[in-house]
């Protein structure tokens, strides 16, 4: 035993802190301290959870804002939706409706053009027609005449050949000299080849058959004789 405790019995306890306070508190004190600082803690978390779990409640029972918008959305959807297929249905009558009308104009214009093109073919023919109405006049009076003047029939027919020349004129189809020219297979037609001096190869000797029209407007080729050079 120490001297202390021999005069007075007395056991020094912990030395008080410069700031008056005690320098440690004992182990039940800050377990204590701890213990409360978490309950409070733990009170303000459970508070936080049943917050939750009620809005979630809510939501789930649909009485949540959320909820009541998503609602509020469904309702409104059906009548939007009947209102867009009632436009698409009258957009596709109205579709309809124009598909029906152009057919039927469609059809109406292939009826008028082709009587029209009918029409035109039959007024075309009747003009070629007439243009030669004249020239079998003149055969009739060279054939009238051919039995008391025999000799006259040379000069008639000589004029109602030029007469039918001109009537193929007047109709766009010009009778062709080709005789000199330089033979062209979009224009002629070779039945013969000679051999000719003093004459360029493919120069046309002579015509067989005359020609009528020119480029797109031809009537018919001309059938030709063709030099061939030595």
């Amino acid at each position: 035993m120490s001297e202390t405790a021999g005069r007075g019995g007395h056991v020094p306890g912990p030395e008080p802190d410069p700031r008056g306070e005690p320098r440690a508190q004992g182990r039940h004190g800050a377990e204590g301290s701890h213990k409360g600082q978490n309950q409070h803690g733990g009170q303000e978390e459970h508070g936080r959870k049943a917050h939750a779990q009620g809005a979630r409640g809510k939501e789930e029972r649909g009485q949540g804002p959320h909820a009541q918008e998503a609602r509020g959305e469904a309702e409104a959807a059906p009548a939007d939706l009947a209102a867009r297929v009632e436009e698409l249905q009258a957009l596709v009558t109205d579709l309809q409706d124009r598909w029906r009308r152009a057919l039927a104009d469609l059809d109406n214009l292939r009826k008028r053009v082709s009587r029209d093109t009918g029409r035109m073919r039959e007024e075309e023919r009747a003009r070629a027609a007439t243009e030669w109405l004249p020239v079998l006049d003149n055969l009739d009076r060279a054939l009238e005449h051919a039995e008391t003047d025999p000799a006259s029939i040379v000069d008639g027919m000589r004029a109602i050949r030029d007469q039918a020349q001109e009537v193929l004129s007047r109709l766009g189809y010009p009778r062709r000299d080709d005789a000199g020219a330089a033979f062209d297979p979009a224009r002629h037609e070779a039945v013969a080849v000679l051999p000719q001096e003093g004459v360029p190869d493919g120069t046309v000797l002579q015509v067989v058959r005359p020609g009528y029209g020119d480029g797109e407007q031809q009537l018919r080729p001309a059938l030709v004789v063709v030099a061939k050079g030595e």
